[in-house]
C-alpha cells in the first residue's frame, strides 16, 4: 500500500509539509556509485522525492501531526534527508501539542549512507524524548513491512502499536534472519502474542481505530474518578472472616470484565508488557465513560497475576500519568504468581515496579478490591488512601490456609485464622486500610 493511499484511508485531509532544503553531495556522504541515479528512479516510479511524508491531518475530526512511510522509495529507508523529515514530523506535534500518527513500511536503515544512515535512529529516539516529556501521544500503525531501525525507533517506542492483519514486523528483515527461525514470530499476530503491540486492525476499521484512540488520549476525565457501583447481589457484609473468603472466592462473583463493561461505553486495550510477556489474568487499557471522558485502567480478573501482568499494569499507569489520564484499578487476585517460570521471569521485580508505577502517579489513581485481596500481589495496585470495597471482597496479609499452615495449626483453623487476621471488608474500613464500602 502506497504511503499516500494509507493517508487516505486513515484521514480526513492532509497538508503535506516539507524541511529545509539539504544541499548533499553527489551520490551521498559515501560518494556511493549510482545513489543518485537509484534516487532519481525511485521518485519517478513513486512521485516522491524522498522515503517520510509528513504533515498536519484530520482524523474523524481530530487534529494531529502525521507521518507515513513510503516503502516504494528505496523500501522505506531512512537516510539524512529522511531524518530531517521524522524530526520535524515530532516537532511538529509538539509545538502544536497534537498527537502524532505514524504510517511506518520500512525495511530499515539505507546501506548507500552508511553510518550516516544509521545515526538517524539517534535523532529519532531524542525525538520521541521530547515528545514524551511534552505529554504528547503517539500511534502508529505498521503496515507491512515494518523491519529493522524504523521499527525499533518509530514504531516500537509508540504509546498505542496498531498493525494491519498479516504485516511482518521485526527488526530482522526477511533477507537477514537465521535460516531457521520461526517464522510467526515476525507477524503482527506474533507480535501480538508476545506482548509487543497492542491489536491487529483490518484495514477498512482503521480510521475507527484510530479516531477513537486518538479521543481517548486527549480528552481525560476530571480525576479522582468515583470507583465502579459494587455488582454483587450479597445483601450484607460478611458476618466472619470465613464468610468473606467465601464470598470473594465464590465462582459465579461478578468479575473485572463485567464491571469494566459496566462503567466504560468502550474500551481500548493495551497489551502486553513491551518484554516478550501477557498475562490474560489482568486487563488493561484505556476506557470511554458514557459522558466521553477517558480512563486508564488496569483490572486483575481473580487469577495469580503474573511478572508479565504487573509490568503491563505499570506501562499502562505510567502512560497515563504522562498524558494527565486518571486511572482505575480492579484488585482480584489471591495473589502474585510464585512458580518457578514467574522467578525466573522477575516476579519480585516487576511486583516492584507497579508498586513504584503507583507510587509515583501524580494522576488520581483510584482503586476498587472487588474480590480477592491476596498479599502483596494485591497490594500492589492498591492506592494508598483511595482504595475501596465491595460487600463481597476481603484483603489479607496472606491467604487463612496459609497462615494456618506458617503458624503449624491444623487445616481446620483456617476458618478462626481469617477472623484473626481481620480480612473483612468492613475491618479494612476501620483499620483505615479503604475508604468505604461501595
Amino acid at each position: 500500500m502506497p504511503a499516500r493511499r494509507a493517508i487516505a484511508l486513515l484521514t480526513d485531509d492532509f497538508v503535506e509539509h516539507k524541511p529545509p532544503a539539504r544541499h548533499t553531495a553527489p551520490d551521498g556522504p559515501l560518494s556511493w556509485q549510482g545513489y543518485d541515479a537509484s534516487h532519481a528512479r525511485a521518485a519517478d516510479r513513486t512521485g516522491e522525492d524522498e522515503s517520510i511524508l509528513y504533515g498536519t491531518a484530520t482524523v474523524g475530526g481530530r487534529r494531529c501531526a502525521l507521518l507515513a512511510f513510503e516503502f516504494g522509495f528505496l523500501g522505506g529507508s531512512l537516510g539524512q534527508r529522511a531524518g530531517d523529515r521524522l524530526e520535524d514530523a515530532y516537532r511538529l506535534a509538539r509545538e502544536q501539542r497534537v498527537p502524532l500518527v505514524s504510517l511506518v513500511a520500512t525495511g530499515g536503515s539505507r546501506m548507500q549512507e552508511g553510518m550516516v544512515a544509521l545515526t538517524q535512529l539517534q535523532r529519532v529516539a531524542r525525538a520521541t524524548v521530547l515528545l514524551r516529556e511534552a505529554g504528547v501521544p503517539h500511534i502508529t500503525v505498521l503496515r507491512d513491512p515494518s523491519t529493522g531501525g524504523g521499527w525499533a525507533t518509530v514504531g516500537a517506542s509508540a504509546d498505542v502499536i496498531l498493525a494491519l492483519p498479516g504485516a511482518q514486523i521485526g527488526f530482522a528483515g526477511s533477507r537477514v534472519r537465521p535460516p531457521d527461525a520461526d517464522p510467526s514470530a515476525y507477524t503482527a499476530e506474533g507480535q501480538l502474542a508476545a506482548g509487543h503491540i497492542d491489536a491487529v486492525v483490518r484495514p477498512e476499521e482503521l480510521r475507527e481505530t484510530v479516531t477513537r484512540w486518538l479521543t481517548a488520549l486527549t480528552t481525560p476525565a476530571p480525576g479522582p474518578v468515583e470507583p465502579p457501583s459494587a455488582l454483587s447481589d450479597a445483601a450484607a457484609l460478611p458476618a466472619s472472616g470465613w464468610d468473606a473468603v467465601r464470598q470473594a472466592r465464590d465462582p459465579a462473583r461478578p468479575r473485572a470484565a463485567a464491571y469494566l463493561d459496566g462503567y466504560f461505553a468502550y474500551r481500548l486495550p493495551l497489551v502486553g508488557d513491551r518484554c516478550g510477556g501477557t498475562d490474560p489474568g489482568l486487563l488493561s487499557g484505556v476506557g470511554i465513560r458514557p459522558d466521553g471522558r477517558a480512563v486508564a485502567y488496569v483490572a486483575q480478573c481473580g487469577t495469580a497475576t503474573r511478572p508479565a501482568g504487573y509490568r503491563t499494569a505499570a506501562r499502562v499507569i505510567r502512560l497515563a500519568d504522562r498524558l494527565g489520564l486518571p486511572v482505575l484499578a480492579l484488585v482480584d487476585t489471591p495473589g502474585a504468581a510464585n512458580d518457578a517460570e514467574a522467578e525466573r521471569t522477575g516476579a519480585g521485580a516487576a511486583i516492584a515496579d507497579a508498586f513504584a508505577a503507583v507510587a509515583g502517579a501524580r494522576v488520581a489513581v483510584t482503586t476498587l478490591l472487588i474480590g480477592e485481596g491476596g498479599s502483596g500481589g494485591a497490594l500492589a495496585l492498591a492506592a494508598p488512601g483511595h482504595t475501596w470495597a465491595t460487600p463481597d471482597s476481603y484483603f489479607s496479609v496472606i491467604a487463612p490456609e496459609l497462615a494456618a499452615a506458617i503458624l503449624k495449626r491444623p487445616p481446620e483453623e483456617a476458618p478462626r485464622t481469617a477472623e484473626q487476621l481481620r480480612l473483612r471488608p468492613q475491618d479494612l474500613v476501620e483499620l483505615g486500610i479503604a475508604r468505604g464500602i461501595v
